[in-house]
């Protein structure tokens, strides 16, 4: 799934369409149906930011367009008129360049009502690592620390891989309770995160020490890598049971 730093990058990807007064269509008929393209075809995209996991197309009117990506789906940005096959779920043309996303499967016409719903954004310039820890800590001491971080209404924009690699670089794992886990620990995994997701963005992504690596020998002590379902959600959960202080599982 496409995390905050992929968002940011798309997002400055399709600045190329900012100003212009764009021609809209929706070939899949499931995206035909969201009303998305009728409501910004012909109007100026005034902007375009990522928020969290969403990014937000604002066009003149009022009208803002949210678009999640979830597990699937991606934005590409090519020359206006490049062929292609298949339906894409929304096509937005300027005068030099169009931006397509494929796969939905989320758009939406309600972009703003939906990230009033959202934690603060790791990434925002001005965000305080102090305030996201209080949110951490407020969303109940009982919860494993992994399913918080991932937990867009507490914090909005960290996924599984940054998830796990910041826990790993933090020594803790993510079965390991809120209430158990120190402040330090704390500040260090979201510090990490922070730092990991804006050297992605800057074209600096590390490599991986645990996310999609169980079975495999841990960089840092050479324990196998485990991943086991994380949370109501059941997402998996990558960590080291042999330098990441913790439960082995939830």
């Amino acid at each position: 799934m496409p995390e905050g730093d992929s968002l940011r990058r798309t997002a400055a990807r399709l600045q190329v369409l900012v100003g212009e007064r764009v021609e809209a269509e929706a070939p899949h008929p499931r995206a035909a149906a969201t009303g998305v393209a009728a409501a910004v075809d012909g109007k100026v995209l005034e902007s375009v930011e990522a928020v969290g996991k969403n990014l937000l197309l604002r066009f003149e009117g009022g009208v803002t367009v949210r678009s999640h990506l979830r597990l699937s789906g991606r934005w590409r940005v090519e020359p206006r008129g490049t062929g292609r096959a298949g339906r894409p779920w929304l096509v937005l043309r300027g005068g030099a360049w169009e931006a397509v996303q494929w796969n939905g499967p989320l758009l939406s016409l309600a972009g703003e009502a939906a990230v009033r719903r959202l934690g603060p954004d790791v990434l925002a310039d001005a965000v305080d690592v102090g305030e996201l820890a209080g949110r951490v800590r407020a969303a109940g001491p009982e919860r494993p620390l992994g399913e918080v971080l991932l937990d867009q209404r507490v914090l909005a924009g960290i996924g599984n891989l940054w998830m796990a690699e910041s826990l790993h670089r933090a020594c803790v794992s993510p079965f390991l309770t809120v209430g158990d886990t120190t402040a330090a620990e704390l500040t260090l995994a979201l510090e990490t995160a922070r730092g990991l997701m804006r050297a992605s963005i800057a074209g600096r992504r590390p490599g991986r020490a645990v996310y999609r690596r169980s079975g495999r020998p841990c960089p840092r002590c050479g324990r196998t890598v485990s991943g086991c379902g994380l949370g109501d959600a059941n997402r998996t959960a990558y960590w080291c049971p042999g330098c990441q202080r913790g439960p082995a599982s939830g």
